[in-house]
């Protein structure tokens, strides 16, 4: 029985870790849903409110290359987000959120800002589960307002979510309509 040796070991190891890397990433940037926009681009303002678990309004009409910039207060007691994607990458992320949920980095009422300033790469990779930075995404704590503009493409099944573990399966997600 001949032993593997050391060097091939450990590039078998690189290997799998990129694979799991990218693989985890798979969910985000596939979806054809827009661009982040500027406040020069801004056509309209659209305010969202977040309350425990539900959105208003329900749901949003939006015409193909318009700039919305979302007012997003939130009224609940918990921490919110406001993602805009289709089912698949809503998915995705939700694993992620419970991930960052789990290594302590998010809390039901919001973030751990010590964990969220530390460097959260390895060897110059990404260490997925450890930071919450996406362009279409917006964390918001209990009581706090943020913002989020985005420039929207011709799209079908798109949607803003709530990605906080349990909140999109308790409806708190709705369609984004772009016409």
């Amino acid at each position: 029985m001949q032993k593997a040796k050391p060097a091939s070991s450990l590039i078998a190891i690189v290997s799998l870790l990129t694979g799991a890397i990218a693989q985890a990433d798979a969910g985000h940037a596939k979806d054809d849903v827009g661009r982040p926009g500027t406040l020069a681009e801004v056509d309209r303002t659209i305010e969202v409110t977040m309350g425990d678990v539900y959105f208003a309004p329900e749901s949003i009409d939006v015409r193909d290359g318009e700039t919305i910039r979302f007012v997003l207060k939130n009224d609940g007691t918990t921490l919110h987000e406001f993602n805009l994607g289709k089912a698949a990458s809503h998915a995705a992320h939700q694993k992620e959120m419970a991930t960052m949920f789990q290594n302590g980095t998010l809390s039901p009422t919001g973030r751990n800002h010590d964990m969220q300033a530390m460097d959260h790469t390895m060897g110059g990779m990404k260490m997925v589960g450890m930071e919450h930075s996406d362009p279409n995404s917006v964390l918001v704590e209990p009581g706090a307002t943020q913002e989020l503009i985005w420039t929207f493409s011709k799209t079908t099944g798109l949607q803003f979510a709530c990605n906080v573990p349990g909140h999109y399966q308790l409806g708190m997600v709705g369609p984004i309509n772009v016409q």
